[in-house]
């Protein structure tokens, strides 16, 4: 489960199915125990072959719009400025 702020972060900064495979991906990496591209779409719940949603999965992680200061350095900070909070 993912926070809702991340929830509404991602969605400000992702397209609709980028969200969703970006969701499913996390998802899937806190299930696994390695964390290996290949490992991942092995178990990627995608219909199409693994080779596929390996491809796949390479070119969403290489957007660029999924870099550090567009998407964790904001969502870093709410985090820690909460904590400061408590």
């Amino acid at each position: 489960m993912i926070p809702t702020f991340y929830q509404t972060h991602l969605k400000k900064q992702l397209t609709k199915a980028q969200f969703l495979v970006m969701t499913t991906l996390l998802s899937v990496m806190q299930s696994e125990k390695q964390v290996r591209l290949e490992r991942l779409a092995r178990v990627f719940p995608y219909p199409i072959t693994t080779e596929s949603r390996r491809r796949k999965l390479q070119r969403f992680l290489d957007l660029p719009n999924l870099t550090i200061s567009l998407i964790w350095f904001p969502l870093i900070t709410y985090s820690l400025s909460q904590k400061d909070e408590v």
